[in-house]
C-alpha cells in the first residue's frame, strides 16, 4: 500500500476509533468516578485521530515526528483507561477487549512510525 493510501486509511481508522470511544464512554456510570474516566478516555481516544491528522498536515519531518509522538502517547493513555474500565467491570468485558485490542494495534502502528522517523532523522 502506498504511503498516501495508508495515511488515508489510518485517518479513517482513527476517526472510527474516536467515534466508538465516544459511544462507549456515554455508557460509563454517571458517578463522580465514572465522569472523570469518561472525560479522560474521551479526550485521549479522540486525540489519537486528531493528532494523527495534524501530523499528516505538518510542514516538516520534525513537526511530523513530534505529532506522531503525541499520537503515540494518547494511544497509550487510551489503552490505560480501557484497562481501568475493564478491571472495574463497568461495561461488557468482550466490548472493552475489542476496543482495547484496537487501541493496542494503533499504539503499535504509531510506535513503529515514530521509530522509523527517529531512524530517518539520525541517518
Amino acid at each position: 500500500m502506498e504511503n498516501k493510501e495508508f495515511a488515508k486509511q489510518l485517518e479513517k481508522r482513527t476517526k472510527t476509533f474516536a467515534i466508538t470511544i465516544i459511544k462507549m464512554s456515554s455508557l460509563l456510570p454517571n458517578t463522580p468516578e465514572g465522569r472523570v474516566i469518561r472525560n479522560q478516555i474521551t479526550k485521549s481516544g479522540t486525540s489519537v485521530g486528531a493528532n494523527y491528522r495534524e501530523a499528516n498536515r505538518s510542514r516538516s519531518k520534525a513537526d511530523f515526528s513530534n505529532k506522531i509522538s503525541i499520537t503515540e502517547s494518547e494511544a497509550s493513555e487510551t489503552v490505560y483507561w480501557l484497562e481501568i474500565i475493564g478491571e472495574l467491570k463497568w461495561l461488557e468485558i468482550k466490548e472493552i477487549k475489542i476496543l482495547e485490542a484496537e487501541a493496542i494495534e494503533l499504539l503499535a502502528i504509531f510506535t513503529s512510525i515514530g521509530k522509523k522517523m527517529k531512524e530517518v532523522r539520525s541517518a
